[in-house]
């Protein structure tokens, strides 16, 4: 049952105290970056004086601005020569966040995602194919890593190209699968058209769903669909990336690994502790990471943690299906996207009028995506081909930005709906 024993069932009070001499060593290893050293300045903090979880009250929030802004170098606590890789997302400025890593510090990423997926069952004689993006993104490679721990079989065949799923599927016997959830629907839609039946002509046993929220109800359908247990995650590249927070094979709650982060959840608008079993958001701090360490992340995703003991014996808290976020980011094709990343891009455009909006649907279980764009009057009314080498160039600058390509549509001034105060810019008309 259990990677690490040990560590997986480690008494509450053994656990709390493994915490604080790991966040000791993580609080003075945060003076050595720039950014926690004007802070720890500005605010008089002694990292001596926190002596308990709690005590970490006392020192602000960090947050994803905060990363944006100190961009590059103002998070490294060790030299550069001693980082082994960076993983980087796009934000709404257009500048990065940029999470470095020792290899001492992907080594224990790696164990932590072996944790997770030894935890739902996967084992050295799987069959693991990763049908996630590898690159900067930290899904691919963080679930890869895990994964050739364990000893499985390991198939690096990132995200995309059905029929190849397919094949790979087939001939390899696959039976684990790492996928976006309304990939997955997707998927059993195309394997239905070339006369396979999900459940009967392949060999999956596990499905890891990530990238993007979805609901217990889609859970069971794709459980349903391909005969396999299907399990929840957790994670975001700020605290490494996935392997955060995984279900156990009671799927009641993720289990998040507190010998890596001390857990909070705070009121999203007083920013307060919240009641045991309160709805509030999640924050997280670093405390097992060597060159990027973060205190007190803000990660805008609003869930409860679980008090009550897990009937798998694991003493480390869970925390329930993200409930929502409290920032305006939304997931597409497992990508996070800012409003104000499309906003960035379309503003700059001379042609492009003072509206557009963004709507998100699902047709036949996939997310697509419509950026509809008013044109200003003078470049509007004239030459087609002029104006359809416009939608391709705002395309194409949407796609360098945001990662995914979204269907341009070109529309008359003042034919999108208006509204008084803040603009309303993103319909999300899916439903999972």
């Amino acid at each position: 049952m259990y990677w690490e024993k040990d560590v997986e069932t480690l008494p509450r009070e053994e656990l709390r105290a493994l915490q604080m001499v790991r966040l000791q060593k993580t609080l003075q290893n945060a003076l050595r970056t720039p950014f926690y050293r004007r802070l720890f300045a500005q605010h008089r903090i002694h990292p001596d004086k926190i002596k308990t979880p709690e005590d970490l009250q006392h020192i602000p929030f960090t947050t994803k601005e905060d990363l944006r802004n100190g961009f590059p170098f103002d998070f490294l606590a060790v030299p550069l020569e001693e980082v082994v890789r960076l993983h980087s997302s796009s934000g709404t400025t257009g500048t990065p966040t940029v999470i470095y890593h020792t290899r001492d510090d992907l080594d224990r990423w790696t164990n932590q995602v072996a944790r997770c997926l030894y935890m739902v069952g996967v084992r050295k004689h799987d069959v693991f194919q990763n049908m996630m993006s590898y690159g900067l993104f930290t899904g691919g490679l963080g679930m890869h890593y895990g994964a050739e721990r364990i000893g499985a079989l390991t198939i690096p065949i990132g995200a995309g190209n059905s029929k190849r799923q397919i094949w790979f599927l087939k001939h390899f016997r696959s039976t684990v699968i790492h996928i976006i959830p309304s990939y997955a629907l997707l998927l059993s839609t195309i394997i239905r058209g070339e006369g396979l039946d999900p459940r009967r002509d392949f060999n999956i046993r596990i499905i890891l769903l990530g990238a993007e929220p979805h609901s217990e109800e889609t859970r069971r359908r794709i459980e349903d669909i391909y005969g396999a247990k299907a399990y929840n995650s957790y994670g975001l590249s700020e605290m490494n990336g996935p392997g955060g927070a995984f279900e156990c094979l009671y799927q009641s709650g993720m289990h998040i690994w507190e010998d890596y982060y001390i857990v909070e959840i705070v009121h999203p608008e007083t920013l307060e502790p919240c009641s045991p079993g309160e709805p509030g958001e999640l924050v997280l701090t670093t405390i097992f990471r060597d060159a990027t360490p973060i205190l007190r992340y803000r990660t805008r995703d609003v869930t409860t943690l679980i008090e009550e003991p897990c009937p798998c014996g694991r003493t480390h808290r869970r925390i329930t299906r993200i409930q929502g976020r409290t920032d305006d980011m939304f997931i597409f094709r497992g990508v996070n996207i800012f409003p104000m990343q499309v906003e960035r891009v379309l503003m700059g455009i001379p042609e492009v009028g003072s509206n557009y909006r963004i709507v998100l649907e699902r047709k036949d279980y996939e997310d697509t995506m419509r950026v509809e764009v008013e044109i200003k009057p003078e470049f509007f009314f004239g030459d087609l081909q002029k104006l359809e080498r416009l939608r391709e160039r705002i395309e194409a600058a949407l796609r360098a930005e945001i990662l995914v390509t979204p269907d341009v549509v070109l529309v008359e001034p003042g034919s999108l709906p208006t509204q008084e105060g803040k603009a309303q810019r993103v319909f999300d008309y899916r439903k999972l």
